[in-house]
């Protein structure tokens, strides 16, 4: 048994069965991959791969047990590889981080800045996805830490602490007959057509549930995944947008005016995530804190044991 062939049994799942595409993702050839595991299969007495001829279709039983000790052992394997690396350079290195279009627009230019000027010789990437994908991301080791408001936080095998909270604000025109309410209510929304968040984005559950509460069914004129697209329709007057408090700002935003809706859409909490049992370079540290300065290190650490304190905000 060799930690080659593990890695092959872990690609070949990762690329949905497909040898080819594993051997491709390693920089070898599909025969040494399929021999290799048949090889391993050998060794332990079992088939790990349900087979149609000569490809394979799905993982049997003992097959799915497999996968789970393979992937514990690579994550050690990776863990002990960062180690080197941060013992070897403490303050360089790559740092990936997975999130939504708005917490990278609007949540995290200051914080990078300052972790920027703190590390400057490591190199940032700032990945964009919905919270599903940017997850997977993190799940697959293409980024360090995942930072969303929705679905990370009950996604498996990812440890989630909450960052900051969050409302959100209905956005109009000048002049909007809104503005004039004193106390808006949902009913006053829904009487004109609304711009706001894809599905998957920024809380656009609790908008819909609110709705779906009292019986209303807006007219969702039109779905974005970007603040900046919602506000730009809202000042052609095409309807109202519902966005992120942060997503606003007064100077920039001069043509448009903001509402505070937090009563009738709730509190929102912005989440940073990691891979469980992932060993983290102190940088990654630093750079949480820096994001959430009611967390430190000892916290993070202590969650990421798998103790179940509660972090709340």
């Amino acid at each position: 048994m060799n930690l080659h062939q593990l890695r092959f049994v872990r690609e070949a799942v990762r690329q949905n069965f497909s040898l080819t595409e594993a051997a491709r993702a390693l920089f070898t050839s599909q025969p040494g991959v399929s021999k290799a595991i048949i090889e391993l299969e050998e060794e332990l007495g079992i088939d790990i791969f349900l087979r149609h001829g000569k490809r394979i279709r799905g993982l049997t039983e003992p097959g799915r047990a497999v996968l789970k000790s393979v992937e514990l052992i690579m994550q050690e394997i990776d863990g002990l590889k960062q180690i080197g690396k941060e013992f070897a350079a403490q303050d360089s290195g790559g740092f990936t981080i997975a999130t939504t279009h708005t917490q990278a627009r609007y949540a995290l230019p200051k914080v990078v800045q300052a972790f920027t000027q703190k590390y400057p010789k490591v190199r940032l990437s700032l990945i964009q996805g919905n919270p599903r994908q940017i997850a997977e991301m993190v799940l697959k080791d293409q980024a360090d830490l995942a930072i969303a408001t929705e679905a990370i936080a009950t996604q498996d095998g990812l440890v989630t602490l909450p960052c900051y909270q969050w409302e959100h604000i209905v956005v109009v025109p000048q002049e909007h007959p809104l503005l004039k309410s004193d106390d808006i209510t949902l009913e006053e929304i829904a009487a004109y057509p609304v711009i706001t968040y894809d599905s998957a984005f920024t809380g656009r559950n609790k908008i819909d549930h609110a709705f779906a509460l009292r019986n209303l069914k807006p007219d969702i004129l039109l779905e974005a995944i970007d603040a900046d697209v919602i506000k730009t329709y809202v000042e052609l007057n095409m309807g109202v947008g519902i966005i992120a408090g942060m997503a606003f700002d007064p100077e920039r935003d001069r043509n448009l005016r903001a509402i505070p809706v937090g009563h009738l859409f709730g509190t929102n909490v912005s989440r940073v995530a990691v891979k469980q049992g992932a060993y983290l370079r102190s940088y990654v540290y630093t750079f949480i804190e820096l994001l959430a300065p009611v967390l430190n290190r000892k916290m993070i650490e202590r969650a990421m044991n798998g103790e179940k304190d509660h972090y709340d905000l």
